[in-house]
């Protein structure tokens, strides 16, 4: 991780009731994408790592016979749980509460492992290593993320756009300049250059894909709230005794931008990159 910085359990602390509301989500044929790129059948066993409230997870149960998640937050775990309760992963969905670092905790083999947007808040040395060998002959694993390249334009949806910009001097005017992650602050942000961990892991690849995004989608200011205080920086105990003074300077900044407190957004694309398991270790 970051020099300087320590994960500790507060990163997510009180993210998780509004991470599936919040969050803008997957493009649509993310499951279908994958299941091409790496011919998956309804066989096999899925690890997803940092599974969060298990939205990736659940997304691709499908696919496989079994699908374990992991994460460190209990109340991520929770959600998880209580999502997939009732419904058609039931029987095959496992959630575990673990940190990736502790991996393999006795959990087996599988055939793929994927990493939603939780890659860079690990010891990605450590966990590269311990999935690469969790993993069967052939296997894969896939990181996924929003596309950060492009740029989405509300131009002639029928809705305002997120106010995101004032929305992020709000946060900054409480919560300071420097971003802040759990009980500690990341000035240079998150790492990048998840390649060159995954190829000295001994990953063959990658084979890239973007599953394209860009459909219209309609956010209230409950939506858009809640995407707020989803996010490690700016995650509602980080307000301590203001957060009920943040939310309201929120939700009045957001009904000066639409005045109906309904907004049009694009989903992004998504970005996958598949790395192959069998390749000699560096």
């Amino acid at each position: 991780m970051v020099a300087g910085w320590e994960w500790d359990e507060t990163l997510f602390a009180g993210t998780a009731a509004h991470y599936r509301r919040g969050r803008l989500p997957y493009a649509p044929g993310l499951a279908d994408a994958l299941a091409e790129a790496l011919r998956l059948d309804g066989r096999g066993r899925l690890l997803d790592v940092g599974c969060g409230p298990g939205v990736l997870a659940l997304t691709l149960a499908h696919l496989f016979d079994e699908v374990v998640g992991v994460d460190p937050d209990p109340e991520m775990i929770a959600e998880a749980r209580r999502e997939a309760a009732g419904g058609a992963a039931a029987g095959k969905a496992r959630w575990v509460r673990v940190r990736a670092e502790e991996l393999p905790a006795g959990l087996g083999r599988f055939t793929v492992a994927t990493f939603g947007q939780s890659f860079h808040w690990m010891d990605r040395e450590l966990v590269a290593a311990t999935t690469r060998d969790m993993l069967w002959p052939g296997g894969a694993l896939v990181h996924i993320s929003d596309l950060k390249t492009e740029t989405l334009s509300v131009d002639g949806l029928p809705r305002p756009a997120v106010p995101g910009a004032a929305i992020e001097e709000l946060i900054r005017h409480y919560l300071g300049p420097v971003r802040r992650a759990g009980r500690g602050v990341l000035p240079q942000g998150t790492p990048g250059g998840e390649a060159a961990v995954l190829a000295r892991a001994g990953f063959s690849g990658p084979r890239r894909h973007v599953v394209p995004g860009g459909q219209p989608l309609e956010r209230t200011a409950d939506d858009v709230v809640a995407g707020v205080f989803s996010m490690s920086f700016s995650a509602p105990h980080l307000f301590g005794a203001r957060r009920d003074a943040f939310e309201a300077d929120l939700r009045r900044l957001l009904r000066e931008a639409s005045a109906s407190g309904r907004f049009s957004e694009r989903r992004p694309s998504t970005e996958v990159f598949v790395w192959g398991k069998d390749s000699p270790p560096r």
